[in-house]
């Protein structure tokens, strides 16, 4: 009788295109052996298995890139923009003078990546391709952060970082769009994995303080509890994902002491603070993955939100598994792409 990591396997392959169960597979193979059971991490092989490529300068398919450090905070993010624009003229410029538009709205993306807090960078490959496909798909620039990651940098540094990333776009005159008063920054926060559960946790920060944040969208977004949910149970060691792997980063993440109802992680659990009185928390969407197993956390939260009075649309793919977004090769992948692009256009 075949076992039962092999029965999960040939599970999976079933469903997930083979392209995209090779790439998840590696992933998964490479996240194991830099994961230690003391809860550190080897940072220096991760980067060494971490696929990363230069920002260029000189566009290709209708986009181009550069990476911009703000003196300040020493914060990199990683600009992206369509050759279409109206500045077209300053490729390969960082302090752009000309707006992205005065004639029309051009959205702008912060993006978040994912990699569960501690894997992953702006500039990795999968996130590259996957950015530039936005501002291809939406019409939009795209800001990918490169927020500083767990386990040597625990909560809340990447809310942090992603608090500064958002002033910092918003002071961007080169991000701008609009005719003349309505000339503005047009911003909307996104993020997958870890990517999603900071996306939302700077959203409630920009409301707080009154920052305008136009929309918030959330793939399978990180998020959990102490509870173990139904979905955790079923799904646990299937579609490449455990439960013992999860707890792990949300141990590397949280305070050291702390467990997964921290409001970081249960962020409408017994210790969170509620929602109801944020008037400027932005309308969001949320995709959820059949096949992930944290989607019971995922479909609470979107409960939380319409209990909270909050706008949220959820798209719920069945059959989809977490990375099925990275290739364009199942029919999930056009339909986001549809989603955000309709979502970014109906603001």
């Amino acid at each position: 009788m075949a076992g039962s990591n092999e029965v999960n396997v040939n599970e999976s392959k079933r469903i997930v295109p083979l392209n995209t169960w090779i790439l998840i597979s590696n992933f998964k193979l490479a996240y194991n052996m830099l994961r230690r059971p003391d809860g550190t991490f080897n940072r220096e092989l991760n980067e060494f298995l971490d696929r990363k490529v230069q920002a260029n300068a000189i566009p290709v398919d209708g986009v181009y890139s550069f990476d911009v450090v703000d003196r300040s905070t020493k914060l990199l993010n990683r600009v992206y923009l369509s050759s279409a624009t109206e500045n077209q003229s300053q490729w390969g410029i960082v302090e752009l003078e000309k707006p992205l538009s005065e004639t029309e709205i051009v959205p702008v993306i912060l993006f978040f990546h994912g990699g569960s807090f501690v894997h992953s960078s702006s500039n990795s490959a999968i996130y590259d391709t996957f950015c530039r496909r936005l501002v291809r798909t939406c019409n939009a620039a795209v800001v990918s952060v490169n927020y500083r990651r767990s386990p040597e940098h625990r909560y809340p540094a990447a809310y942090d970082d992603g608090w500064t990333a958002l002033k910092w776009v918003h002071s961007r005159p080169w991000l701008r769009s609009g005719k003349d008063e309505n000339s503005k920054v047009h911003v909307y926060l996104a993020g997958d994995s870890s990517g999603g559960n900071i996306a939302h946790h700077v959203a409630v920060r920009a409301a707080e303080e009154e920052i305008e944040v136009l929309g918030n969208i959330l793939l399978h977004p990180l998020f959990g509890g102490e509870e173990r949910t139904e979905s955790e149970r079923r799904l646990d060691g299937k579609f490449f994902v455990r439960i013992q792997d999860r707890d792990w980063y949300w141990r590397a993440y949280l305070p050291e002491g702390e467990n997964r109802d921290h409001p970081a992680c249960n962020v409408f659990g017994p210790r969170s603070q509620t929602l109801d009185d944020l008037k400027n928390f932005p309308k969001s969407l949320v995709v959820v993955a059949e096949l992930d197993l944290l989607q019971d956390w995922q479909l609470r939260y979107v409960e939380g939100l319409k209990k909270s009075g909050k706008t949220v649309k959820l798209l719920y793919l069945k059959k989809a598994t977490i990375g099925f977004y990275f290739l364009p090769n199942n029919d999930h992948f056009q339909r986001l792409m549809n989603e955000f692009q309709s979502f970014i256009h109906s603001c």
